[in-house]
């Protein structure tokens, strides 16, 4: 059973421009994917298809082997992680209240929630006895974007969407957090938008390059260095 699947989807812009065209990829479960590619090149166009954020225009996506569209969106959100830029955290909400926020919606009751936001803080290194009653203007980014993770992952969701979330952080922290990352999501099918070759090679087993909106390379990434497409050449150029 595949996670997510885009059957010759593509997005066209109220101005007529296209965003994606005829996209056609399968993302088995527990797969870890990067989608690499330039600025407008179409991979948050095509991460955000997965939890409906943005509808096609013609094609069709299905989520474990259905339809999109006849799918409860509100339902379907609940069970999918997404970690954004910019964490996007309650201002007014502690650390805990922040990541409680989605197991609150699903009826948990708090033992439960604070059994998870405990174990998950502790994982990424926040433990909740220092942080837990905290709010967001007293972390820094690095801490901010952990608490962000953490309410993603907190309901165990069968997919974590990430968009760009460590591009804002400087490298020491931005490697850190990819290593939580990948330890935290480690059960979890994960879509990770990014325009680092370096980072796609270090998070993700496959990699799929878009440009101008198609997908140009769609790879392992273990074998990107040997693709021939020129923009993947320059791409591991890149990366020294």
């Amino acid at each position: 059973m595949s996670a997510v699947e885009y059957r010759d989807v593509s997005v066209t812009a109220p101005n007529g421009g296209v965003l994606l065209d005829r996209v056609s990829l399968t993302i088995a479960r527990g797969e870890r994917v990067a989608y690499l590619g330039r600025s407008g090149a179409g991979k948050t166009t095509a991460l955000k298809l997965i939890n409906g954020l943005v509808a096609p225009s013609s094609g069709t996506m299905l989520i474990d082997d259905a339809p999109l569209g006849e799918q409860d969106l509100v339902a379907l959100r609940r069970g999918i992680g997404y970690v954004m830029q910019h964490p996007a955290l309650f201002p007014h909400r502690t650390v805990f209240d922040n990541i409680a926020t989605v197991p609150r919606l699903l009826g948990w009751d708090e033992a439960r929630t604070r059994d998870a936001a405990a174990a998950l803080l502790r994982q990424l290194e926040l433990p909740v006895e220092r942080f837990g009653t905290r709010h967001p203007r007293m972390l820094s980014g690095g801490e901010q974007q952990r608490v962000a993770i953490a309410r993603a992952m907190i309901v165990a969701p069968r997919l974590l969407l990430c968009d760009e979330p460590f591009s804002a952080l400087d490298p020491l922290i931005r490697t850190e957090l990819q290593s939580l990352l990948i330890e935290t999501a480690r059960e979890t099918t994960l879509v990770f938008v990014t325009h680092d070759v370096r980072e796609a090679l270090r998070i993700a087993g496959r990699i799929v390059v878009f440009d101008a909106g198609r997908v140009v390379a769609d790879t392992a990434s273990g074998a990107l260095a040997r693709h021939e497409h020129p923009l993947v050449r320059r791409f591991v150029a890149s990366a020294g």
